[in-house]
């Protein structure tokens, strides 16, 4: 798919579709349209409030007004006052929605817009993709060429595309069947995608764990026959800046373990890897965007099944850093892999660490299927992320990690228990986790929530979202121009 910046008259640009983008305040049509028989039209319509331009409301237009595009429509981006990232990147999404249902070769978008353009365009290629990767028939079909009037440069517009094919990345990741994303053959996966962008990454499997001591991790692998795997990758082009370590949990199934789910509960958990999809993105964008940053990635892969090896309540598990914790819950076992890996990731020194994690459902009982829980250690790391994801449009709230949650994690027989009362789990898992990062800044996002989508809207696909890449990338970048 090309996409690409062009300066042309709208009136003159063959494609399938025009799409021309308005906001909802008197903004005037480009100059060649506003002169012409759909111009009139449309300013008709518009000042008889007879067509809607609220943002990612859409409007066909059929008949011959002299244009060299096949058809045209209208795209609302409601008050250019109201204008947030999150509209801004919806709209986009909602728009090749809407017209990639059938093939459709060409685009033509005509947009003025003063600001950064960047969130619509990433919405428009996150829009390309859907979450049908085994249908029979495809429901999305991707153009081939989509093309932007007016004013982005191409600069802004390749690095947008960037973004949202990391995205695509990782929702596709998300997506894929469980049966064909075993852990092994997601690192192999992982292992691949970085190669292209330059960057190797380091495979270690069943054997090095155990002398790596991963004791989380090969205990949460042992009900499966599937081995267990964990990614690690550095991007050094940052100087002797400070180094950022982003953690992913990658439980490609969850079952539950012999505490087992109920048969509902497994239906999306092909899900409970969204945390290192997204740390794969991330860092695939980055070195495509060639950020002056460093940055490093450890993403812990496995199932939780519930084969005659698999841990038991009761059992004791042993953590990389020494720390030992009881099991009493074999679902909550995202955190016994995240305490192998935060322990693992302190040991290279970064300046600060990011975990993301499917981790709790009380933390949808929080704050929504919507808005991530934010949980860290440091002010100025929490301030980071909460600022990357307000400039995104995506969602994070802060939630407690006092001091108190540790007393649900008292065991009589270990360090620690992996789970604790019924009341605050999103803290009490957080504040496990806390245990395993030592004085090194941390922040905790789970991202139980927004990471999936049981139904679609107009501005989104069921499924894997790719939520936090486009956060995680603005984080960076932000980093990367203060070089």
């Amino acid at each position: 798919m090309i996409v690409r910046a062009s300066t042309s008259d709208p009136m003159t640009v063959k494609a399938k579709w025009l799409v021309v983008c308005l906001f909802d305040d008197g903004e005037e049509l480009p100059r060649t349209l506003a002169s012409s028989p759909l111009g009139s039209l449309v300013t008709k319509l518009v000042e008889g409030k007879d067509i809607s331009l609220v943002a990612g409301d859409w409007t066909p237009f059929y008949g011959d007004f002299g244009l060299a595009a096949t058809a045209v429509g209208v795209l609302g981006l409601g008050k250019r006052g109201n204008l947030d990232p999150a509209s801004l990147f919806n709209a986009g999404v909602t728009l090749t929605r809407k017209l990639l249902v059938k093939p459709c070769e060409s685009i033509a978008i005509a947009i003025s817009f003063e600001g950064d353009i960047s969130l619509f365009v990433e919405g428009v290629i996150v829009g390309t993709r859907d979450s049908g990767l085994r249908k029979a028939e495809p429901s999305r079909y991707s153009p081939e060429t989509i093309t932007f009037l007016g004013k982005p440069t191409q600069e802004t517009i390749d690095r947008a595309v960037i973004i949202g094919e990391a995205v695509n990345l990782a929702r596709d990741l998300v997506n894929t069947p469980p049966s064909e994303k075993s852990p092994t053959v997601l690192a192999e996966r992982a292992r691949e995608v970085l190669a292209k962008r330059g960057l190797q990454a380091e495979v270690w499997g069943p054997d090095r764990l155990v002398l790596e001591r991963f004791g989380g991790l090969i205990g949460v692998s042992a009900g499966s026959d599937e081995p267990p795997a964990f990614v690690q990758v550095y991007y050094r082009h940052g100087g002797d800046t400070p180094t950022l370590a982003l953690v992913g949990k990658g439980v490609t199934f969850d079952s539950g373990g012999l505490s087992l789910k109920p048969s509902a509960s497994m239906e999306d958990m092909k899900c409970d890897m969204a945390g290192a999809a997204v740390v794969l993105a991330t860092i695939e964008a980055v070195a495509r965007l060639g950020l002056k940053v460093n940055v490093s990635g450890y993403m812990a892969m496995t199932e939780n099944m519930t084969g005659g090896r698999a841990m038991k309540l009761g059992d004791v598990l042993t953590m990389r850093n020494g720390k030992t914790v009881e099991v009493l819950n074999t679902d909550a076992e995202g955190r016994l892999i995240l305490a192998d890996a935060l322990s693992y990731a302190v040991e290279q020194k970064p300046a600060a660490i990011i975990d993301l994690a499917t981790l709790t459902g009380a933390c949808m009982v929080a704050v929504g299927t919507k808005i991530a829980g934010l949980f860290s250690s440091d002010e100025s790391i929490a301030l980071e992320v909460e600022q990357a994801s307000k400039a995104t449009g995506e969602r994070v709230w802060r939630l407690p990690l006092d001091p108190d949650f540790l007393e649900g994690l008292k065991s009589p027989v270990a360090d620690l228990k992996n789970v604790g009362g019924k009341y605050g789990g999103a803290s009490t898992a957080a504040k496990f986790l806390q245990q395993f990062v030592g004085e090194t800044a941390w922040a905790h996002l789970d991202i139980a929530g927004p990471s999936w989508a049981d139904s679609e809207s107009s501005s989104r696909d069921s499924g894997g979202t790719g939520c936090f890449v486009r956060t995680l990338v603005a984080l960076l970048t932000s980093r990367s121009q203060s070089v």
